[in-house]
């Protein structure tokens, strides 16, 4: 067989492990009120979703260390969010 007798190179072996990280696609229809409303839609859709904050985290290698450090602080976060609602809620 011809496609197995060529062995793959180091770069298409790398690229056929790679598996991207899917999320839920964000979509923005665009309607009679036109273009410039839907793109205002999508970037409030993106900044809610974290996109743009996830961007520019992954321009820079971050350290192992930096990065439980992070993930700590937005666990934090994301608790005391949580409260407030929940206090909310209740009272």
């Amino acid at each position: 067989d011809p496609a197995q007798a060529q062995a793959p190179t180091p770069t298409q072996d790398i690229s056929e492990q790679h598996v991207p990280v899917l999320g839920r696609p964000l979509e923005v229809r665009v309607d009679e009120r036109g273009v410039e409303r839907a793109i205002r839609k999508l970037r409030r859709l993106m900044a809610s979703e974290g996109v743009l904050r996830e961007i520019k985290r992954r321009r820079h290698h971050e350290k192992p260390s930096v990065k439980s450090k992070r993930k700590l602080r937005e666990a934090e976060r994301r608790r005391k969010r949580r409260q407030r609602k929940a206090r909310y809620e209740r009272g």
